[in-house]
């Protein structure tokens, strides 16, 4: 129960900031919000009104909404006298900003999250300590009494030792003599060395090495108090744009699967399976949740931002045909493509979600 309550706050927590990005631009605009929603409708109940927006709680405890005054324009629908902050009144530039104001807040939330993490645990410096980070079971890495927090210093051949400063380098040692004769590794951990022999596989499974360990000699540094929080945002940062770029390349791999006909890849997974991995991660602790949820909000700016009817880039690449045209369009259009792509984005989580359900029960 428990975990089910923190995934509908995670859930919500990330829709609601979105929402409050189109809120924040929408006032700085001078666009009225008529409604500004906790969870989805029908409403339960009217909180407040505030600066001439009705605050409501409804039904479904998830995310929330923002209305928008005058988010519909038709043919023919002028600005009346006096009538003032409606959204359609507003330049294509401006209504850009709204609309990708959201997708800002959840990238924004990514870097905040991010940055929170690493200014407790420690900033990832490089260094030239190649350190064993896991050992795979079964491998010959843990056969030959390899461990974790272990630091591989030196590789022997013919009784000659070569020092090890970056994992490149002692990969490319360790290929040359895969499945050959035992290479002989010096391994440090507190200042106490010892001398360990394993064979290299030569068709090691997949995800896993010739010995089964993964390598690396980045390593978490704590800096003075006063430090880490700024050094802690460049690393966010960074983070957050790399994870935008993983999830949007995973994107691209599904649309490329869905248009040949290749289907979506076994490894995608919606509500169920994320419900399944926040169980996880929640017990991990709090920071490694915090880390989730940065993970989660990235990729709700990044799927947002996608030019696809229903989602906000979708919103934007009609403004973009506005201005190619040189007028207004009809919005009843422009509905009717979104409804369209709502039925599209519903039925593939449908189908992910299905699958997530019979890999649950073990059917597939």
């Amino acid at each position: 129960m428990i975990q089910l309550i923190v995934f509908f706050l995670i859930l919500s927590l990330l829709v609601l900031v979105h929402e409050l990005g189109h809120y924040i631009s929408a006032r700085i605009f001078g666009v009225k919000v008529e409604e500004f929603g906790f969870g989805l409708p029908p409403r339960a109940k009217k909180l407040f009104e505030k600066w001439g927006t009705v605050f409501t709680l409804n039904w479904l405890p998830i995310g929330g909404f923002v209305k928008l005054y005058g988010e519909e324009y038709s043919e023919g629908d002028e600005l009346v006298a006096g009538q003032t902050g409606r959204f359609y009144d507003k330049s294509a530039r401006v209504r850009s900003v709204i609309l990708l104001a959201g997708v800002v807040m959840n990238f924004l939330l990514g870097i905040l999250l991010f940055s929170t993490v690493y200014s407790f645990v420690g900033i990832p410096v490089a260094t030239d300590r190649v350190k064993i980070v896991e050992v795979a079971p079964g491998s010959p890495a843990e056969e030959a009494g390899l461990k974790v927090d272990e630091v591989i210093a030196e590789f022997r051949k013919d009784g000659e030792g070569q020092k090890i400063g970056d994992a490149d380098t002692l990969i490319g040692l360790i290929g040359e003599r895969l499945g050959q004769t035992a290479i002989i590794l010096v391994v440090d951990k507190d200042g106490q060395e010892r001398v360990v022999s394993v064979i290299p596989r030569e068709n090691p499974p997949a995800g896993e090495g010739a010995l089964g360990v993964v390598l690396s000699n980045v390593e978490l540094t704590k800096f003075p108090w006063w430090q880490m929080p700024f050094r802690g945002a460049v690393v966010g940062l960074t983070e957050a744009i790399a994870w935008g770029r993983d999830i949007a390349s995973g994107l691209g791999k599904v649309l490329y699967g869905l248009v040949t006909g290749k289907g979506v890849p076994k490894d995608l997974s919606g509500p169920v399976g994320i419900y399944q991995i926040s169980g996880q991660v929640i017990k991990q602790g709090f920071l490694a949740t915090l880390q989730f949820v940065g993970v989660l909000s990235v990729n709700l700016a990044v799927l947002n931002i996608l030019p696809f009817p229903a989602l906000d880039g979708g919103h934007i690449l009609f403004l973009g045909v506005e201005k190619v045209i040189g007028k207004r369009r009809k919005t009843q259009i422009e509905g009717y493509v979104n409804s369209a792509g709502m039925i599209v984005l519903l039925s593939l989580m449908a189908l992910i979600t299905i699958r997530d359900v019979l890999r649950l029960f073990k059917v597939i």
